[in-house]
């Protein structure tokens, strides 16, 4: 038997489905609705395009395979204009696509066939990072027992001061701008490095490492540094 969805504390939000599959816009529809999300339905980039200009919703859902327009294509135009966060939902699981769609500006992407509690999950976690983002800025990012003063360039765990090198700092920085939020290795390496080092992923292999070491409990089996095999970081936070 199938879970009753709980009832969402960003309820309210307005979702644009961008999506051609009458099945899962159907069970979408039935899905976010009953937990108190507004949702738009498109079945074409053209249209979803269109209704982003005209109805300013909070958080679009895209598919890649539309009948008109690829989706990376209709991701490309909607960034020439609006932040609006995306979640690309889409049956292309190479990390190629993945790579793509979050560089050219997605917010995250979930493969299909996708569980229900964790599209849930990053839905609720786009929409707080949206909520913080315009709220006016905290002086200090907490995540579990870390600390991070960002007013004073301090990191402490569990109330005591861990020293980072400036690129160990930088990097823990971006995440935490980018909280929940899958990070492309070329977005950080550019952030942390400088574009000349976009290719260089086993600088970065070696930074997260060593960043782990100081942060996590245990670095080998992180809880909060996740990687996103072939793809790039996110920093974990609360769902």
């Amino acid at each position: 038997m199938t879970q009753t969805p709980r009832p969402d504390p960003l309820a309210g939000a307005l979702i644009l489905l961008i999506e051609d599959d009458t099945q899962i816009r159907r069970f979408l529809r039935t899905t976010l609705t009953s937990i108190g999300y507004r949702l738009l339905e498109a079945t074409s980039g053209q249209d979803g395009l269109r209704q982003v200009s005209v109805q300013h919703p909070d958080l679009i859902i895209l598919d890649l395979g539309l009948p008109d327009i690829d989706g990376l294509e209709v991701t490309e135009q909607l960034r020439l204009w609006t932040s609006t966060p995306i979640i690309v939902l889409s049956a292309r699981d190479k990390e190629g696509d993945k790579v793509k769609a979050l560089d050219l500006g997605a917010d995250d992407y979930l493969t299909k066939p996708f569980g229900t509690e964790e599209l849930l999950a990053r839905l609720r976690v786009t929409l707080r990072h949206v909520q913080q983002v315009q709220r006016v800025e905290t002086p200090v990012f907490t995540f579990d027992n870390v600390c991070v003063d960002l007013e004073h360039r301090r990191v402490h765990v569990a109330e005591v001061e861990v020293h980072l090198t400036p690129i160990e700092y930088k990097l823990l920085i971006t995440l935490i701008r980018f909280a929940g939020k899958v990070v492309t290795q070329r977005q950080l390496l550019k952030e942390i490095c400088g574009p000349t080092y976009e290719k260089e992923t086993h600088y970065l292999r070696i930074y997260m490492g060593q960043l782990r070491h100081k942060l996590e409990a245990d670095p080998a089996q992180p809880r909060f540094l996740i990687t996103e095999p072939g793809v790039g970081y996110r920093l974990k936070v609360d769902e």
